[in-house]
């Protein structure tokens, strides 16, 4: 090869690595933070959800169906839960903390429940107080119907707005042709209740014929994200795309949010599952990602303690491993960089009230994250 072809094919494939690098939405990487992980709970299957209570101790669901409460360096086994459906994805989920917990005590908690006449089952939320280590006073709030045995999305994720409505996610149950788009069925939804259960009056399709007037917003895959927006106190979400296609949303009320008539992603065998990727009527990503990453946990920053991610998302990676931080400026994705990478499939990453970020990791535990000097 002479000279000329020897630094043309080199040019090319310069051209071609750039085109590639910049697949992904043209995001850049930014520069590295140094940060640690300090290992505070070990010995952790898959620990889905954690909530911090007021006297620094810490619940933990474990997606096989146990609730710890981590109280002085001791994981205590929380008893008095419901029956819970073990298939595939399903099992014990999240947890969170009413916003005026120190008053009314109430803890919520999203599960796989076989409560109903069929097989299998479907996520359901409840709330209960916690008494010397034992649920008291469950009252279940909401139970997706119908009950099925397929494994696969569930959800699930738990928030609360600045005006204490209870926002909770279910997937689509692995009926995408089905359940996203039909509001007379549970699946693929946000949905939006009084922290009593109660369906507010003025959600969406309170009037709307055979809806399900808990709904907030459909036509969604299988939200595993839910953060709310630390100015705006609006509801963000992430969800799992198929082959391609995770997604962050913000969500609005009564909105569609396309899947599976738009997706950016594919089947997994690479088959289309359509070649649409925006429809009037259904709203657009604030950001994608191509390939997935399997999105799950998700919290916005803004603990002193790390000002370099002051009000920008963390975001867990189950495919790769790693926390991805994304850099916002005015609501828009404009830089990514991994955090902690390798350290294993990252479950939940959720800002205590210490102002330190702790992640969930399966296999491992949950880590505190350390920034260095």
């Amino acid at each position: 090869m002479d000279k000329l072809k020897f630094y043309t094919a080199i040019l090319y494939y310069l051209i071609i690595f750039q085109a590639c690098a910049q697949k992904d939405n043209n995001i850049k990487t930014p520069e590295k933070k140094l940060v640690s992980a300090e290992l505070v709970v070990g010995d952790l299957n898959n620990p889905w959800g954690m909530a911090f209570l007021p006297d620094g101790s810490m619940l933990i669901t474990e997606k096989s169906g146990t609730l710890i409460h981590f109280e002085n360096g001791q994981k205590n086994r929380v008893i008095n839960l419901p029956e819970i459906v073990q298939i595939g994805q399903g099992g014990l989920l999240d947890i969170a903390l009413h916003p005026a917990y120190e008053k009314n005590g109430w803890i919520y908690i999203t599960y796989s429940s076989p409560a109903g006449s069929n097989k299998g089952g479907n996520t359901a939320i409840l709330r209960a107080k916690l008494k010397d280590n034992a649920l008291e006073e469950i009252e279940v709030l909401y139970k997706g119907t119908p009950n099925t045995d397929a494994g696969a999305h569930w959800g699930s994720r738990i928030e609360f707005d600045n005006e204490n409505f209870l926002y909770f996610s279910i997937g689509d149950r692995y009926n995408r042709d089905v359940n996203p788009q039909d509001l007379s069925r549970d699946g693929g939804k946000i949905y939006r209740l009084h922290d009593d259960g109660r369906v507010p009056k003025d959600n969406p399709f309170v009037s709307t014929a055979s809806a399900k007037a808990a709904i907030y917003s459909y036509g969604h895959r299988n939200p595993q994200g839910m953060a709310k927006h630390p100015s705006t106190g609006e509801i963000w979400i992430h969800e799992h795309g198929p082959k391609g296609g995770d997604e962050i949303n913000r969500i609005k009320k009564g909105a569609n949010y396309g899947w599976p008539v738009i997706t950016y992603g594919k089947n997994y065998s690479g088959t289309t599952i359509t070649d649409q990727t925006k429809a009037e009527g259904m709203e657009q990503p604030i950001y994608y990602w191509v390939p997935s990453i399997a999105p799950c946990g998700m919290t916005f920053v803004t603990s002193e303690k790390y000002p370099f991610w002051k009000n920008d998302l963390l975001i867990g990676s189950l495919k790769f491993a790693y926390l991805e931080h994304l850099s916002l400026k005015n609501d828009k994705v404009i830089n990514r960089e991994k955090i902690v990478e390798g350290i294993g499939r990252l479950r939940n990453v959720r800002q205590a009230p210490d102002g330190f970020i702790y992640i969930a990791v399966e296999g491992e535990g949950i880590y505190k994250l350390i920034a260095e000097e």
